[in-house]
């Protein structure tokens, strides 16, 4: 995103929020690994029934898939987060990028039988303007985000107030929210957040409902 307008994003299928006045948030995970925290994070989705979007890796279908196939079956979008994880800004031919793309594609099909749905985040946020062509000429919605915080070193987790500091006050309309799957603290606060952001009268959309 950078400097890099909404406006500017939508000429190539790409967001980092939508621009509304409605008070709706699209929640999205980065999962580039299991390390025991995402069937809470799920179980907590579904008492919120709230549909939310996960990006996995190829190592995330290699290593879970029945967590895959959970999300699959509550109705989460899996997204596509390549499948192995390089700086995809410093892929400038159309067939390394694809095949970065289709791998991904090809393991979620044969882990859970369907098609991969077409939303794209590149790894850590790192893109080129090709990139973004590339991706829109494969039908790919490239999905960034407007609400992150430090969630995933493992070894310094942020502790649960912390969180609530960051999360709470810049929730916005129209919000993208990254968190990742494999932060102990995201597991931990998950439900109170979802709570507390009901109580400010937001509510949750998938990123199917995207504009």
């Amino acid at each position: 995103m950078g400097n890099a307008t909404a406006d500017y994003l939508a000429k190539y299928n790409a967001y980092y929020m939508e621009e509304t006045d409605e008070k709706v948030i699209y929640l999205t995970f980065d999962a580039g690994y299991e390390n025991g925290y995402t069937e809470k994070i799920l179980d907590v989705l579904k008492k919120h029934e709230v549909t939310a979007a996960f990006f996995v890796v190829g190592n995330y279908l290699e290593t879970s898939p029945d967590i895959v196939k959970r999300m699959v079956a509550e109705g989460h979008v899996v997204g596509n987060h390549t499948y192995s994880h390089p700086d995809m800004s410093e892929i400038a031919s159309e067939e390394a990028f694809e095949a970065e793309i289709t791998k991904l594609e090809d393991k979620f099909e044969e882990v859970t039988g369907e098609k991969l749905k077409k939303f794209y985040r590149p790894p850590q946020g790192k893109y080129s303007e090709s990139n973004l062509k590339m991706a829109d000429a494969l039908g790919y919605k490239t999905v960034f985000w407007s609400l992150a915080y430090v969630d995933w070193y493992e070894s310094d987790q942020p502790t649960e107030e912390e969180a609530f500091e960051k999360l709470i006050p810049r929730i916005h309309p129209g919000a993208i929210v990254l968190l990742h799957s494999t932060s102990k603290t995201n597991s931990q606060i998950l439900d109170e957040l979802l709570t507390k952001w009901e109580e400010m009268g937001y509510e949750f959309k998938s990123l199917e409902e995207l504009p």
